[in-house]
This record gives structure tokens, sequence and C-alpha cells, in this order.
């Protein structure tokens, strides 16, 4: 046998020591580290939590920034509520419309155990100005515009557009998000009041064309019950709604990342986040602003 064959067989062999002995190292993780892997599993969700949070919190300060710092785009600020106001503007009514005319069948099947069909105009305007309107409102802007705002941020995100609007000395965030954050805040309330008026039409659809309920009592009680500060909780809320919902949407769409599956992702966590919060925040201020 020549002395290269033997050589040869050497190497092969200190090779196949080498990875015999490495191998249980690799494979049997120390105690320290399967100790790290069990609380990277735990607090990992919330450290992401507190994470998401924290730059929505950051965006938000940010585009409040740019309120009182010039320049001011008023074509992306009107184009922005041209989207969001006039584009919702349909939806919302008839949204509004069907919610009035199905929350009217049921207030009178249960007053009718009563007999106080006529109390049926006041509840329906009080639950669409507190509740209905406002909230309902929120969700249906969520779903159309604050999708399409986190879906169209996110793709120029993607596609370093807005990196490339940086690069010229625009801050992306004066430039794309606060115009969306201040059409969806200033026209949410007018949305709002598009839904009670077209819900409560549907009420006196139902109520007085359909089951032949008195008008005169209808509007009266529309007219003692409704409180202005029925009203003032609903614009209240669907302010707060406007920015929260178009804060978050933004935010899901202005840092998504993984391309056109990332963009997805980014739009249905900036959806059902946003509802979540809509209804989390509507507790809130309704608690705050009743007197129980």
């Amino acid at each position: 046998m020549s002395r290269g064959s033997i050589a040869s067989r050497e190497r092969r062999r200190y090779t196949l020591r080498e990875l015999t002995n490495t191998a249980p190292d690799v494979a049997r993780p120390s105690v320290l580290e399967r100790l790290a892997r069990i609380v990277d599993r735990v607090f990992a969700p919330v450290l992401a939590l507190f994470d998401d949070l924290g730059t929505t919190v950051v965006l938000a300060g940010r585009t409040l920034s740019w309120a009182i710092r010039p320049p001011v785009r008023i074509g992306q600020i009107l184009a922005a509520l041209d989207f969001v106001g006039f584009g919702s503007a349909f939806i919302v009514g008839l949204v509004g419309l069907f919610t009035g005319m199905a929350f009217t069948v049921s207030i009178i099947v249960g007053f009718r155990q009563f007999s106080a069909e006529g109390m049926v105009g006041g509840v329906v305007a009080l639950a669409l100005a507190r509740e209905l309107a406002p909230v309902l409102t929120a969700v249906v802007v969520t779903a159309r515009a604050g999708s399409t705002m986190a879906s169209e941020l996110g793709n120029m995100r993607v596609t370093e557009q807005i990196d490339a609007i940086t690069t010229m000395g625009v801050s992306p965030v004066q430039y794309l998000v606060f115009p969306r954050v201040l059409a969806a805040t200033l026209t949410l309330p007018l949305l709002a009041t598009c839904f009670g008026i077209c819900g409560q039409l549907g009420a006196y659809v139902v109520a007085v064309m359909w089951q032949g309920l008195d008008p005169g009592a209808f509007l009266d009680n529309i007219r003692r019950l409704l409180a202005v500060s029925d009203l003032r909780m609903m614009v209240t809320k669907s302010f707060v709604f406007g920015f929260v919902v178009s804060v978050i949407c933004c935010k899901k769409g202005f840092y998504a990342s993984g391309g056109a599956r990332g963009v997805g992702e980014g739009t249905a966590k900036a959806v059902v986040t946003s509802i979540v919060v809509i209804f989390a925040v509507d507790y809130l201020l309704t608690s705050n602003m009743t007197d129980i």
C-alpha cells in the first residue's frame, strides 16, 4: 500500500473522530440555553406587544408634531379627505340605514310587551348617537379606508418608495401619514352624523310607515330623549376613533416588511387591531362620559 493512501486514510479517520467528538456538544444544548429558549417563548409575545405599542405611540407623536410645522401640503390633504370622507359616505349611509331598520324591528318586538311602542323613536336616536353611529362608522371606515392605507403604505415600503422620499429630503411622515390621519380625524364625525341620520330614517320607515306607529309620538320622543350631551359624545368618540384607527393602519403599513406576503399580513393585522381598539376605547369613553 502506498504512503499516499495510508495518509489519506488517516486524515479521514481524524475527520470522523472530530465529527464524532463534536456532535454531542451541538445536539445537546446546555441547561442555560434551554432556560433561555423557554424565557424567549414566554416573554417574546409580551415584548412584541410593547414594541408594537411603543412604535405606534412614537408615530402618533411624530404625526402630531407635523400639525404645527410647515410646509402644509394642501394637495395631499385634499386627496386624503376625498378618499376617506367622500369615498366612504355611500357605504356608511347604507350601513346606517339597514342598522336603523334592523334595530327598530328588535326594539318594537320588545316594547310591544309593555305597550311602549311610542318610545321607539327616542330609544333608537339615543342608541345611534351614543353607540351605534360612532362605533359602526369607525368599523366601516377601518374596513374600507384603513385597510387601503395600510396596503398602500406597505407597498411603498417594500418597493423602497418611502426610502426614496426620505432620500429627497422630504419627511415620509409629513408627506404620507399626516394627511391620512388628519383626513380620518376630521371626516369621521361627519360620517357618523350621516350614519345617524340614515339610521333614524330607516327607523322612521319601519316604525311609522310599515308598523303604523304615530309619527308625532315618534318625533316627539326623539326631541325629549336626545340631548346635546349625546350628540357631543358621538362627535367626541368619532374624533378619537378617527385618530386612533388612522394611526394604527398607517403604522402597520409604514413599517411593513417581507414583500407582498408581509404587506398582506400587515393589512390584516391593521384591520383586526383597529376593530379591537375601537371597542376597547369605546368602553373607556362611555364609562368616563356617562354619569352612572
